[in-house]
């Protein structure tokens, strides 16, 4: 299994934090942010990774190396220097496809380096089991943040991911944790700015989004004062 990792966005709500290092290099808990997945994906078996980048990018090869000292080889994607800034989520993933699938149909992990989900797994049952299946994606959920209380996607009794709609009990939050068929952005191009929300919610009208609840510890860092205070709570432990 690979993993990529976008760490490629601005991170506004974060400044002035991030006018001068990138949101997932901002530390918590004494490491940065991307280091805990880094850690986790090592822990779970996962040998190579794909960060991809645009703002200050230079700074994560500076900081994280070549990736041996987790246990990993580290690829670099710079949408900065190979595209002028930001590709986006599903474009970020169209520019790693030929690092994270060579062949065309290898799944992958896709992981947000700017959320903390220390105790996420990577498990490699879960990867098999997205093998053995014909969906698009599995996703993982989180009871809605108090930024986002109507949440993305509906979760049926038999793990399938839909769209929010009227009659549905419960939304949940997309956890910006996933394993990803590369089939799920066949149709956009390298360097094609594109969202992966969008390519989510039509998969999940179609039936071919799985999907389950994370109960571990997750949150989106979102700003300056998020951060410390989460700092904070974890120095007090």
């Amino acid at each position: 299994m690979k993993a990529l990792i976008l760490a490629a966005g601005r991170g506004e709500r974060m400044r002035p934090l991030t006018d001068h290092t990138p949101k997932p290099l901002l530390a918590m808990g004494g490491k940065p942010l991307i280091e805990w997945h880094l850690e986790a994906l090592s822990r779970a078996g996962v040998s190579e990774v794909v960060i991809n980048t645009a703002w200050l990018e230079d700074q994560f090869p500076a900081m994280l190396g070549d990736g041996s000292r987790f246990g990993l080889r580290i690829r670099y994607s710079m949408e900065g220097r190979d595209h002028g800034g930001a590709l986006e989520t599903a474009g970020g993933i169209v520019k790693a496809l030929p690092w994270l699938a060579p062949h065309g149909d290898e799944c992958f992990w896709v992981v947000s380096g700017d959320i903390y989900a220390p105790s996420f797994p990577f498990t490699a049952a879960a990867a098999a089991a997205f093998r053995q299946s014909d969906d698009l994606a599995h996703l993982w959920l989180v009871p809605n943040p108090p930024f986002h209380r109507d949440g993305d996607f509906h979760l049926d009794t038999r793990g399938r991911v839909l769209r929010n709609g009227a009659g549905r009990a419960r939304s949940w939050t997309y956890a910006n944790l996933a394993l990803i068929r590369p089939q799920l952005v066949k149709h956009l191009h390298a360097g094609q700015r594109a969202g992966l929300g969008p390519l989510l919610f039509d998969a999940a009208e179609r039936g071919m989004l799985s999907g389950e609840v994370f109960d571990g510890i997750w949150e989106n860092v979102g700003t300056a004062d998020q951060l410390l205070a989460l700092n904070h709570s974890l120095a007090a432990q």
